[in-house]
């Protein structure tokens, strides 16, 4: 998710100061990965820049002024140019985990002991995920599934791959 479309995308709900960006951003976007303060405000500037927000009003706070920002029709337009486009079904043709085994099986190291460790870790995510799932509310449970899916595609992934580290290995070594 790219963090100026979506600051732009809750510009758009209503206009908001910095802050209330941030706090909004990280409650529905940014679980586990909190964005920075400097990040938001130079998105900010970067959005303003290029007339995609306006200030719309400055008001005096404890530290620095506190600027309300309001999304344009330049911005809109890109939020909505956005929104309506499907995001670009990813194959993944060369992931981490494809490498690591292909490199361990031309460096004649164990690839299926790197799979069976690759294969406890992501059962220990899942099982953290379930826990999310059974305790989080809504937004939590949604995101903790398609976690789990894309997880789950992995070990299925592991389990395939570790049937055929044999054929594999011969056509790598070749």
């Amino acid at each position: 998710m790219t963090v100026p479309l979506t600051l732009l995308g809750l510009l758009e709900r209503e206009p908001s100061h910095g802050y209330e960006l941030k706090r909004d951003y990280d409650a529905y976007f940014g679980r586990g990965r909190p964005l920075p303060f400097g990040q938001v405000y130079a998105t900010l500037g970067r959005l303003a820049r290029d007339g995609k927000v306006v200030i719309s009003d400055v008001g005096k706070g404890d530290g620095p002024d506190r600027k309300r920002y309001i999304i344009t029709e330049v911005g809109a337009t890109e939020v909505d140019a956005w929104l309506t486009e499907p995001v670009e079904p990813e194959p993944h043709l060369q992931t981490i985990l494809f490498s690591k085994v292909v490199l361990a099986l031309m460096l004649g190291r164990p690839a299926e002991e790197y799979l069976d460790t690759q294969r406890r870790a992501h059962l220990q995510r899942m099982r953290e995920l379930t826990e999310v799932r059974r305790t989080g509310g809504l937004v939590d449970a949604l995101l903790a599934d398609h976690s789990l899916f894309h997880l789950e595609a992995d070990l299925r992934w592991i389990d395939l791959t570790a049937a055929r580290l044999d054929s594999l290995a011969k056509e790598v070594r070749k």
